[in-house]
């Protein structure tokens, strides 16, 4: 199964709406996603993928194991079924693998080709081939890869990969999950044990996976404070079955329109809880959201829960810069929260927003002016939101950049303001969140075509 890629804007207008309520399931977990394609393709035997997320993300990855010579279909039960051809077994694509917007697969699925020994060149769409992928190249490069590619190492980009690539112990220069499993990938096929040393805890979903799947992976706590993981080279990895949780970055979108409608009350079901994940929701209970999680269980070593949240009457804090690496991806949807609290929210340790989709920290600092609010954005990528305590105005058109979580969260903003809140394109929208406009419009949301 796959998908077209985007290439025509959509630009929509969120406007104030009525209480947020109703009982849903988000997509599912686009980090889980990504993963489990990866690591069926490399098993031995057929994985059976339940709730993988559909977006335009997730079906690159699919398509670029097929021409990796794996078989990755979607049944008629909504299952995904991936038969594996072993690990070391990748053979070399035919053709160029399009990553589209995803910085996840790209990086990830670096590593993994790097230890086979094949030539693949990797591509992404004009936002995709604007972000550094020397982060990844060099430890590569350490054990024993080659790349060509554009000045900082950018897509496209050439890998030629090698099966006889030397296993490293290398310390992450930042917090990165995606550096991490891409020296983690590429240690599979590689005799002996690769050590990724991180100072700041990361998500950990790969080594999660990887011990599903039979890998042999270790976690040591150093004596100062840091976190080496180890996988030992070369184990025999076997299908699984796999239950995607529904994705904790998604669920963000509908659990702050909740918070800031008056009279909301929203379940959303199955979301993933990993502790590396949880950092915008454990931001927002001390926010003085009201934010329930009941249910609580485990799905294939991951742990879920089910949350009930109500509107709530927020107050500004200050977000730590360790808390970073657990909520990355959610900082543009707590601005759009913070927009509307009560005070200052000072967010520490923002420099890695600079190198996602966009430069989050300044399409983030620029939408919120725009729509009214008093923001601050400091030498030490930090960013203050001085909240007044009531909506800000609106009343803006915000730039995208091609970001879809830029255009999801002035959405969120948009369903509070004073006067309605338009983004130049949604289209990207569909990379990880598809359906993501009629879920909100069927749970009270007035978001239309501007």
């Amino acid at each position: 199964m796959s998908q077209a890629p985007l290439t025509h804007a959509r630009p929509l207008r969120s406007t104030v709406t009525g209480a947020i309520r109703g009982a849903i399931r988000v997509p599912g977990d686009k980090s889980i996603s990504h993963r489990s394609l990866m690591l069926g393709a490399i098993a031995v035997g057929e994985t059976a993928i339940h709730g993988l997320l559909e977006g335009e993300d997730v079906l690159h990855t699919a398509a670029a194991m097929r021409l990796l010579g794996a078989w990755a279909e979607r049944d008629e039960a909504g299952v995904w079924r991936v038969r594996g051809v072993g690990l070391g077994a990748l053979q070399e694509p035919a053709q160029v693998l399009d990553m589209g917007n995803s910085g996840t697969a790209a990086r990830l699925l670096m590593g993994l080709v790097a230890a086979h020994p094949i030539t693949c060149v990797f591509t992404g769409d004009a936002s995709l081939n604007k972000r550094p992928m020397a982060r990844v190249t060099k430890p590569l490069e350490e054990m024993g890869a080659r790349f060509v590619g554009r000045s900082g190492g950018r897509l496209p980009l050439t890998v030629v990969g090698s099966d006889q690539l030397v296993p490293v112990t290398y310390r992450l220069p930042v917090a990165s999950a995606q550096v991490k499993s891409a020296i983690i990938l590429a240690g599979l096929n590689t005799a002996g044990a690769t050590t990724v040393i991180e100072t700041e805890p990361t998500r950990d979903h790969t080594e999660l996976m990887l011990r599903h799947f039979g890998a042999t992976v270790t976690t040591e706590r150093l004596e100062d404070g840091a976190l080496a993981v180890t996988v030992t080279g070369q184990p025999e990895l076997t299908g699984r079955t796999i239950h995607v949780p529904a994705d904790p970055s998604s669920a963000a979108f509908p659990a702050v329109a909740a918070l800031l409608r008056p009279g909301s009350e929203l379940v959303l079901n199955d979301v993933g809880m990993n502790p590396r994940r949880t950092g915008l929701y454990d931001t927002l209970v001390e926010m003085g959201a009201d934010i329930a999680f009941e249910n609580r269980r485990d799905q294939a070593g991951e742990p879920v829960a089910d949350l009930r949240v109500r509107h709530s009457r927020l107050k500004g804090v200050v977000v730590p810069a360790d808390r970073a690496p657990s909520m990355i991806d959610e900082y543009p949807v707590l601005a759009a929260a913070a927009a509307c609290a009560e005070g200052d929210t000072v967010m520490l340790g923002l420099k890695e927003l600079r190198v996602k989709e966009s430069d989050r920290l300044a399409m983030v600092a620029e939408g919120l002016t725009r729509c009214g609010v008093s923001v601050e954005v400091g030498a030490d990528d930090s960013l203050t939101v001085h909240g007044t305590g009531k909506p800000p105005k609106g009343g803006a058109t915000v730039a995208t950049a091609m970001d879809h979580r830029i255009a999801m969260s002035f959405l969120v903003l948009g369903m509070a303001t004073e006067e309605p809140v338009s983004v130049d394109d949604g289209a990207f929208i569909e990379t990880s969140f598809p359906g993501f406009v009629g879920l909100m419009n069927g749970l009270g949301a007035a978001i239309v075509e501007a």
